[in-house]
């Protein structure tokens, strides 16, 4: 074999991956189609748990370092309240980051060299090899006239949620929603924050983060049917500038670079292995943007499965299906409430459930917990918890506004 294991995909799922599994003493090839620095379509926002990853890999000081400013406090405009408050450190980070991508996965991709692994950039994948079971890669670099065949124990593939790998081996896919949202994004210069902006509205949902070069990404959410309509930079200012607070601050910023805009976004599930391959990162779960899960996900996914592999390769059996299943687990609470985020269905219960919420500053904090996924959702929103917010008429209360029952005060 050529390698212990093959990489499709150098972005965070697999450049992290490649750099774990080099610090395990494999070898290591990582491949992708681009060239690094590359842009891509990102949420950018690496939440706590993925900002815990890095620093345990001694990689969140480096990204701090080359200008990303971090947001530790959040002002949260849910339409019937505003929350304001801070995120609880998890395991020493207290902040969300949220990177520009040619920086942080030009960075992952140094730490996976640094690490031992070899990369090869613009190299395309034309197929697996392998009868049953996959041991390795055909493809070649761009320009290049001659494929070649590379073997390795294990090909994983981390290369998107159009994965090539994915395909290939036809992993049985589940829990598929079709896009029901289109996300739209650009960068303003003169846009100061002293944290991270959400507004939620029936129609929409605005996002702004600080990122490098002293920008501010400004996402917006809204209903795939309106995408023609807010896709475009004049109709895209006038949607993010629809909330009260952001109109006059949106109208004073520079809009720097082009808006990005996509309806691209699935939600998806995929069996993450089989017979001499496996997957990480949105290859194997993929969901809305609007909750900014993505990168997170993939820094996880890359620790669990690394730690995988190298169970395997020392023999246990069992290991490739317990990451499934931790994975799944895991990610269902969140991709199921961002599908509901995604929908922009009314929902009443918010009239009820976010002024209470507003009126206690550490419940503040345990909903943006839950929204950065440090906080179980099934915690949050247990009837124990909400019985606390709202007392027990007002959980009948909340209870019947999602059943649609009308109820009287």
């Amino acid at each position: 074999m050529d390698f212990d294991v093959i990489v499709v995909g150098a972005r965070p799922a697999g450049a992290a991956t490649a750099m774990l599994l080099a610090r395990a003493g494999l070898r290591v090839l990582a491949v992708d189609r681009a060239r690094f620095p590359s842009d891509t379509l990102s949420t950018h926002q690496i939440q706590l748990p993925g900002g815990a990853l890095l620093r345990r890999w001694g990689i969140l000081d480096k990204l701090i370092e080359s200008g990303t400013p971090g947001a530790s406090s959040v002002h949260f405009d849910a339409g019937p309240a505003v929350l304001r408050g801070g995120y609880a450190a998890h395991d020493g980070v207290d902040a969300v980051y949220s990177p520009r991508r040619t920086l942080f996965d030009a960075l992952l991709i140094a730490e996976a060299r640094a690490a031992g692994a070899t990369v090869e950039e613009s190299f395309v994948v034309e197929g697996l090899t392998g009868d049953g079971q996959i041991t390795g890669i055909r493809g070649k670099l761009k320009g290049a006239t001659a494929a070649r065949t590379i073997t390795a124990r294990l090909v994983v593939g981390a290369d998107g949620k159009h994965s090539t790998v994915a395909k290939a081996v036809r992993a049985r896919a589940y829990r598929a929603r079709p896009p029901i949202s289109a996300a739209c994004y650009g960068y303003f210069a003169d846009l100061p924050l002293k944290g991270g902006e959400v507004y939620t509205r029936p129609d929409r949902m605005v996002g702004l983060w600080p990122t490098n070069d002293d920008l501010t990404i400004v996402y917006l959410g809204v209903p795939v049917s309106r995408f023609p309509d807010v896709r475009r930079p004049e109709s895209f200012r006038a949607a993010v500038s629809a909330p009260a607070d952001l109109r006059d601050r949106i109208a004073a910023a520079t809009l720097v670079e082009h808006v990005r805009a996509t309806t691209d976004v699935p939600g998806l599930m995929r069996r993450p292995y089989g017979p001499g391959w496996a997957l990480a990162g949105d290859a194997g779960l993929v969901m809305d943007p609007i909750t900014g899960q993505g990168i997170g996900n993939a820094l996880r996914d890359a620790d669990a499965l690394s730690t995988a592999i190298v169970a395997t390769f020392a023999g246990n059996q069992k290991a490739f299906r317990d990451y499934h299943r931790t994975r799944d687990a895991a990610r269902r609470p969140i991709y199921d409430l961002t599908a509901r985020f995604a929908a922009f269905r009314p929902d009443p219960a918010g009239e009820i459930l976010f002024p209470a919420v507003a009126e206690d500053p550490a419940q503040v904090t345990r909903f943006l917990g839950v929204l950065t996924g440090t906080v179980p959702i099934r915690d949050f929103f247990s009837p124990v918890n909400l019985r606390t917010l709202v007392g027990t008429r007002g959980l009948l209360r909340l209870l019947a506004a999602r059943a649609g029952v009308p109820t009287s005060r």
